[in-house]
């Protein structure tokens, strides 16, 4: 394969991603960064599928040689609320909206990788879809695209997600979970207010809310195997309005973090019992609520071949991915169909999220060239 990256692809790219970068857009009004990407891929007569039920995102595809598998490659579109604080020329112009979390980066990058793809139409068989998708950073829009039947006939499913302790050049490759499974649940702990003085007179739901915070953490270390993981976290705790009154109720909120299918289905009953037994023994009552959110991204082992093949013919580095507590609704894909998620290095100076979030640009040709790569090998497995 002759190279097709040259210095004006890389250019280009770059000036791609700073555009998206300067000009963010939250969750489902990613409207003007769809109106882009539709051009940019227009421009290289790549193309692009109008999709009935999809306002925001954009859905492409590029046909090889002759008929064959359908596989998509994902990239998400959407920034968050966040006030940047990177001082970089190119900042945000939009006030408490940032790229934060490197979806800029994403979508820049899999631009990159159609423009290849389609300069390599004659190396497969078969058809890459491109799936630009919003709001991921609310866990919404893979449910959409999937109810907008982008999957339909697509066999496999490939994305990623920048990492920023990773440097340039390296790509995180592990099969089985990758990212965890993210829930909420709330508790409303209900007693009988009073008197601070006079507490006996009471049946104080901030005593019994306390004991459950530390009861719920036997969860994990009592009622979930030591071979699976589960994190436990009391985030919010509300209750009282005066300092010499016994509030009647608290209330609390919180999430689970998990990798296995079956910590995740067992958490919610062994919480549950555990807020009202400790309740109970306080002569109060708790109320559980659970809510489920995003499954646990979870890579299908027969692509990991695959994956280190891509890096190793482009002299790029693998390593073992570590796993990461964060969600991804790019799980909800794999629920559907086979998928395989990486870490893309990209030698970041701080954590997704973060006002301060930065990346090297060099990743860029990595992450293109990677993807474009991946492709060719994935649509001749799946044939």
């Amino acid at each position: 394969m002759a190279e097709e990256y040259h210095e004006a692809l890389h250019t280009r790219l770059i000036n791609i991603r700073r555009d998206l970068h300067e000009h963010p857009e939250l969750s489902f009004q990613e409207f003007e960064t769809t109106k882009k990407i539709r051009r940019w891929l227009a421009e290289e007569n790549i193309t692009v599928i109008d999709v009935p039920g999809l306002e925001t995102g954009v859905v492409a595809e590029i046909k090889g040689r002759e008929e064959g598998p359908v596989i998509a490659l994902r990239a998400d579109i959407d920034a968050l609320p966040i006030q940047e604080q990177t001082g970089l020329p190119f900042a945000s112009i939009h006030e408490g909206k940032m790229h934060a979390c490197g979806h800029d980066f994403h979508t820049a990058s899999i631009i990159g990788t159609a423009i290849l793809l389609n300069r390599r139409k004659d190396e497969f068989k078969g058809t890459v879809r491109f799936i630009f998708q919003p709001a991921e950073e609310i866990a919404a829009g893979a449910r959409k695209v999937i109810e907008a039947g982008v999957l339909d006939g697509v066999s496999a499913i490939f994305g990623m997600h920048n990492k920023p302790d990773l440097p340039v050049g390296t790509i995180g490759l592990k099969e089985g979970a990758l990212m965890a499974s993210v829930d909420r649940f709330e508790i409303t702990v209900k007693g009988k207010g009073g008197h601070a003085g006079i507490p006996n007179n009471s049946v104080d739901p901030i005593a019994a809310a306390g004991q459950i915070v530390s009861g719920l953490q036997s969860v994990v270390s009592r009622n979930i195997s030591s071979l699976q993981n589960a994190v436990v976290s009391i985030t919010r705790i509300q209750g009282g309005s005066s300092w010499n009154v016994i509030p009647d109720q608290v209330e609390m909120e919180g999430t689970v973090r998990t990798f296995q299918k079956e910590a995740r289905s067992a958490v919610p009953e062994h919480m549950k019992r555990v807020a009202e037994g400790i309740a109970a023994g306080f002569g109060a009552r708790a109320e559980f609520r659970w809510f489920p959110y995003l499954p646990s991204v979870q890579n299908d082992g027969r692509f990991l071949t695959a994956a280190a093949e891509a890096a190793s013919r482009l002299g790029y580095q693998t390593v073992r991915a570590e796993q990461s507590p964060g969600g991804e609704d790019f799980a909800l894909y794999q629920e559907k169909i086979p998928g395989f998620f990486v870490w893309m290095g990209t030698s970041g100076t701080e954590e997704w999220h973060h006002p301060a979030f930065t990346l090297d640009e060099a990743a860029l040709k990595t992450a293109a060239r990677y993807f474009a790569e991946l492709a060719v090998i994935s649509l001749e497995m799946v044939e």
